[in-house]
C-alpha cells in the first residue's frame, strides 16, 4: 500500500497494490501494519448507495465524544470525495481537500476525527464503503450546508441532488464546533 499525506494533516490517500490476472483481482483494502499512519479502531461498516450522477452527500461530522475517524472508497462507480477541517485550533481550519475515488482507481481516503465529510457522486449507481472508529449516534451527529459560503468548496455543480437533511443545514458560523 502507498499511503500519500495531503495539504490537510492526517487525511491521508490510500492506494493499495492490486493483483490482476486473467480471472480478475485482489487488493488488501486495509491493513493495521501497512497503514501504521492510521491511529485507531475501526467499530463499524458502512455501506451507501447513491442512484443518480449529481447526489451530493454532506457535509457531515459527529460532535465528540462521538466523532468519527473514516477510511473510505468506491465500490463502484466514481464520487468525489471531500474532507473539511472543522477544528477551530488548526492552522488548517476551514480548508478542504477533494480525491477522486473510483472502482477503477481503488484509492481510498481517510479522515481523522475532527473533519466534516461530503461525496458528490460522479456516475449513476455508485456505492461507497467506508469504515468509522466510533459507532453513529444520531445525539451527536451534524451537518453543514453544502453552499457555505465561509467554505467556499468547489463542488463542480450548482445543482446537486440533495436530501432534505442536506439542503437545510445551518452554515459553519451558526454551529458550536
Amino acid at each position: 500500500m502507498t499511503v500519500t499525506e495531503t495539504s490537510l494533516p492526517g487525511v491521508l490517500i490510500i492506494e493499495p497494490r492490486v493483483f490482476d490476472d486473467t480471472r480478475g483481482w485482489f487488493m488488501e483494502t486495509y491493513s493495521k501494519k501497512k497503514t501504521h499512519q492510521i491511529e485507531c479502531d475501526f467499530v463499524q461498516d458502512n455501506h451507501s448507495y447513491s442512484a443518480q450522477k449529481g447526489t451530493l452527500r454532506g457535509i457531515h461530522f459527529q460532535h465528540a465524544p462521538m466523532a468519527q475517524a473514516k477510511l473510505l472508497r468506491c465500490a463502484r462507480g466514481a464520487l468525489m470525495d471531500f474532507a473539511v477541517d472543522l477544528r477551530p485550533d488548526s492552522d488548517t481550519f476551514k480548508q478542504w481537500v477533494c480525491v477522486e475515488l473510483s472502482e477503477k482507481n481503488k484509492k481510498q481516503l481517510f479522515i481523522p476525527r475532527g473533519f466534516g465529510h461530503a461525496f458528490l457522486t460522479l456516475t449513476d449507481d455508485t456505492e461507497l464503503l467506508y469504515k468509522t472508529d466510533n459507532y453513529y449516534s444520531a445525539e451527536h451527529d451534524a451537518a453543514i450546508l453544502w453552499s457555505d459560503p465561509d467554505l467556499n468548496i468547489n463542488w463542480g455543480t450548482d445543482l446537486p441532488i440533495l436530501s432534505d437533511k442536506d439542503k437545510t443545514a445551518p452554515l459553519l458560523k451558526d454551529i458550536k464546533l
